[in-house]
């Protein structure tokens, strides 16, 4: 027997059975019954906007896998270049198709020079690099004016791999801008992650070889951020997408979703909460002070998971391949502190406040050499491939423009005053 609900309007008794279809049911049917009458769920927390076969997340029992594959799996035997063309196009390569797909997004890593001359340098000195980043993107959709041929096949395609491609590019651009140095062209004999840490880092020296160690750990981060579902940034980047809108301006706004400090910005705040507490010693003092109301566990907790987040058990061993290369970050013993003492008390685990994805990444990225207002343009780069994944995905599903509905809580209508009887 087919899984049902059944909905009866109190006012008349009439009712009418909904099917449970993909653990949802359809808004749609519910309209036949109460016409008019909307379901409120500020944030969506309770809403399905869309169908999608991207990417599965359980949040209660801590699972996340792209395409069916296990977030664990990917980030032990992958690269980034591979799951993105996973994400994008449902399976994994075969070693012909990663070649050509590899080749394709090496050779789009540079950008239109008048990108970087005149649209990046027309930037106030101490720009933010992710303000920076949000404009590029934007404006590439007036150097690549295909792109709006958005259900031509070959135009797609290569809009995606320039989104890709094109990313780290001016990610790296916008922070050699931001501290004074000059722009460094990408490096096409080098992989994705190698090619970003070169270009970002690299000075006088003819070519910049990133220790592989750190280029790895860079790139399962990479893996662990291509994607998370409908997130804020993924949903913004769907609801511009529903307008028919080229790729780069609902990339813009998925890039500018991110911008935000409870979305892109929230392992910042993990390095900031960290370096308040100050020592070790600091710890039990903080977690009685959030226990009583007064500040934030920032790191802890999730929207979707309650229980602890998968990304976040990969994330900590990389942290400790990091730390043998770079040396320990001095925030490390207290976050360890923090998370020991947190997941002991029965305050947070009743909560299920578990570390998530943020507590420790920005560690490896503060060890890394990458300043805080980077860290969410780091998120940017490999989000790309999730967000252009999505983006495919509604066009092909033909989906409506988004539109949602509102309660309207407002004045009733009234009578326009002249200004001088006011």
């Amino acid at each position: 027997m087919a899984e049902s609900i059944t909905i009866t309007d109190n006012r008349s008794g009439n009712q009418i059975e909904i099917p449970i279809s993909n653990g949802g049911v359809s808004a749609s049917e519910w309209q036949k019954l109460l016409p008019g009458i909307w379901f409120y769920d500020p944030g969506f927390v309770s809403t399905a906007s869309c169908e999608s076969s991207v990417t599965y997340l359980d949040g209660e029992n801590g699972i996340l896998r792209y395409r069916g594959y296990p977030i664990e799996q990917l980030a032990e035997h992958s690269t980034y270049l591979e799951v993105a063309y996973l994400l994008l196009n449902g399976e994994l390569p075969t070693e012909a198709e990663f070649a050509a797909w590899r080749s394709e997004i090496t050779y789009h890593t540079y950008i239109h020079e008048n990108v970087r001359k005149r649209f990046l340098d027309g930037f106030h000195y101490d720009a933010h690099p992710m303000g920076m980043l949000v404009s590029a993107v934007a404006a590439l959709s007036t150097f690549y004016l295909d792109a709006k041929d958005i259900f031509n096949p070959e135009s797609r395609h290569k809009q995606i791999v320039r989104l890709i491609a094109k990313m780290p590019t001016l990610a790296a651009a916008a922070h050699r801008f931001s501290v004074g140095m000059p722009f460094v062209y990408p490096d096409n004999s080098l992989d994705f992650a190698a090619n970003f840490l070169s270009m970002m880092w690299k000075v006088a020296e003819p070519r910049f070889d990133a220790n592989p160690m750190l280029a790895h750990a860079l790139d399962v981060l990479f893996v662990l951020h291509a994607d998370h579902e409908q997130n804020c940034s993924t949903t913004a980047m769907r609801v511009v997408g529903s307008s028919h809108a080229d790729p780069y301006s609902a990339c813009a706004a998925a890039c500018a979703a991110l911008y935000g400090p409870r979305h892109g910005g929230a392992n910042e705040a993990v390095i900031r909460m960290l370096g308040d507490i100050g020592s070790m010693d600091n710890v039990p003092d903080f977690v009685a002070a959030v226990k009583q109301g007064h500040g934030r566990l920032q790191g802890f907790g999730h929207r979707v998971y309650k229980s602890y987040d998968p990304r976040a058990k990969i994330i900590k061993r990389t942290a400790d391949e990091v730390f043998e290369i770079t040396g320990k970050n001095p925030l490390l013993d207290i976050a360890l502190k923090l998370e020991e003492i947190a997941l002991s008390d029965e305050y947070f685990t009743s909560r299920k406040l578990y570390p998530n994805v943020d507590f420790y990444s920005g560690l490896i990225y503060q060890a890394m050499g990458f300043p805080l207002q980077m860290f969410p343009v780091l998120f940017a780069i490999p989000r790309t491939a999730g967000w252009l994944a999505h983006w495919q995905e509604l066009l092909d599903q033909d989906s409506k423009i988004a539109r949602p509905r509102q309660l309207y809580i407002g004045l009733d209508s009234r009578d326009y005053v002249p200004m001088v009887d006011r």
